[in-house]
């Protein structure tokens, strides 16, 4: 009778934690008190691509889409986009020093990509690329890109590679963050510090003189500029994307 009791005992108390984490974790898409005190904003609500454009472009194309929840890059119709559908997306505002939280995910042999101090003016730059650097998303066991150094997971691309692969497998959600503050850039990939350099100093001029930015005489020199979101061509999906000013 008393194991009986003691069995029906853990049991309760199991459930009662169980419940007490389920309603411990925050809904996608919001922000919790503590963020909201340290000026945390939403750059997505979940629900529409309010504050996110095509680029060169008022608004965002149809090939993006919100799929539960998420910001979504569908593919199953590539070929019959208009042009304007198959661009990268990017914010509405531009952002000097700051601290970026997104979540994202892959599907199998997936390629993407967070861009920042993108400096749009279609005029002069075809792309986003052409002004703002990358941290790479990839799917590193399925994508003939992760053959090439600095073209892997986390990699601030085609610049410095991560310094550990704290990734995970296609189809599951990975939590990226980016901090820049006065030049001194930082990425985090699922809790972890993974590339950490300068901007805009001697040693910066010197990586982009020597990798595939160099005929892009305006890579990497803005110090505000807009976060874009890469469309590369593979189903991606972003949720929780959230900015704080440094």
């Amino acid at each position: 009778m008393k194991s009986a009791f003691l069995i029906l005992s853990v049991i309760l108390l199991l459930t009662q934690a169980s419940a007490q984490n389920t309603s411990n974790k925050m809904q996608d898409n919001t922000l919790s008190t503590q963020e909201k005190n340290e000026g945390w904003k939403l750059l997505f609500d979940g629900k529409t691509t309010s504050g996110w454009h095509s680029y060169g472009y008022n608004a965002v194309g149809n090939a993006w889409n919100i799929l539960d929840g998420c910001l979504h890059l569908d593919v199953a119709n590539r070929k019959s986009w208009p042009a304007n559908e198959s661009k990268d997306i990017l914010t509405n505002d531009e952002y000097d020093n700051f601290h970026l939280k997104v979540d994202w995910k892959l599907a199998k042999k997936g390629n993407s990509g967070i861009i920042f101090y993108v400096h749009e003016d279609k005029s002069k730059y075809a792309n986003t690329y052409e002004t703002g650097p990358e941290m790479q998303v990839l799917d590193n066991a399925g994508h003939a890109d992760a053959k090439i150094p600095k073209h892997r997971a986390g990699d601030l691309y085609d610049l410095i590679s991560s310094s550990s692969e704290p990734v995970k497998p296609a189809e599951e959600w990975n939590h990226a963050e980016i901090m820049c503050k006065d030049g001194k850039l930082e990425f985090f990939l699922n809790g972890v510090s993974i590339v950490t350099t300068t901007m805009w100093d001697d040693n910066w001029k010197k990586m982009v003189a020597n990798s595939k930015f160099k005929s892009m005489p305006d890579f990497g020199t803005f110090k505000k500029g807009k976060i874009a979101l890469q469309e590369h061509g593979e189903e991606v999906w972003f949720k929780n994307i959230k900015i704080r000013k440094l």
